[in-house]
């Protein structure tokens, strides 16, 4: 019984130095860090929230992947400077300048601008000439028509139109930029919007025109090249802007000449224009 005793004093002795050497700075230690865990959850979320302002804040450029688009090309394949002003608005005052120049950069046509003729026979060759009928159509800017006729020839005349109108109706000049310079130093700049075929040759031809009641352009020029032509092609176009010209580029020097050749008929009369003296 003695020696039980002893046994166990012995064991407990055992026990508490265990305890004391190692099991109490175990304890110890798990208490410090179950301690530390709010502070460890606290500093996740800080974290967490500069981590997500670090992304926010970051340049959306650096991080997009959408493909940038790119800027629609021209119509025409040529340029103009700023526009100065996108057609009259209400209210505004427009110059009547009369038409001087009439240039299709894209079909190479470029020609000087004058108005029709007294007693003409035949249209000027190497010129354009507008329209005057029961009004002024030569006013490029104003609330109506302006239109300007030349010849279906070669040497910046009206051919390429014609030339264009009979692949697929014309569709390939819907687009285009047509110029027309006025003598006040200003270059008005179309949109080709309408190609019509096959127009018959009489008074009828101009009402579309006439009647016209906001800025429009109407180019025409025969389909054939001969004196006796019954049908004329006319191509439409709306203002798009005006922009400022040189005095040279808006005052050409040519003023046209009697076509040459078999076609031009012979003058009829002793002040005929556009024929040849027989």
């Amino acid at each position: 019984m003695r020696r039980l005793r002893s046994t166990l004093t012995r064991l407990r002795s055992i026990l508490r130095s265990i305890y004391r050497s190692v099991l109490r700075p175990i304890g110890r230690m798990a208490r410090d860090l179950i301690g530390l865990v709010p502070a460890l959850i606290a500093g996740a979320g800080v974290f967490l929230v500069v981590a997500g302002l670090f992304y926010y804040l970051q340049p959306a450029a650096a991080e997009s992947l959408a493909t940038p688009t790119p800027p629609p090309a021209s119509l025409a394949p040529y340029t103009l400077p700023p526009m100065s002003s996108i057609g009259p608005s209400a209210g505004t005052s427009v110059e009547t300048a009369a038409a001087t120049r009439v240039a299709v950069p894209a079909l190479g046509i470029d020609l000087p601008v004058i108005a029709s003729q007294a007693h003409e026979e035949f249209p000027l060759c190497n010129v354009g000439e507008y329209q005057i009928i029961d009004k002024p159509l030569g006013y490029p800017g104003l609330p109506q028509a302006t239109y300007i006729y030349a010849h279906a020839r070669t040497g910046g005349m009206f051919l390429p139109l014609l030339t264009q109108s009979q692949a697929n109706n014309g569709a390939g000049m819907i687009g285009m930029w047509v110029e027309v310079y006025t003598d006040d130093n200003k270059d008005h700049v179309y949109q080709i919007s309408q190609v019509i075929r096959h127009v018959p040759d009489s008074p009828t031809a101009f009402d579309l025109a006439l009647a016209a009641t906001t800025d429009q352009l109407w180019l025409q020029t025969s389909e054939g090249d001969g004196v006796k032509i019954t049908t004329k092609l006319q191509v439409v176009a709306v203002p798009i802007g005006v922009v400022a010209a040189s005095p040279a580029a808006a005052h050409p020097a040519g003023r046209g000449n009697v076509c040459p050749g078999k076609h031009t008929p012979i003058c009829t009369t002793a002040n005929g224009v556009g024929c040849r003296r027989a």
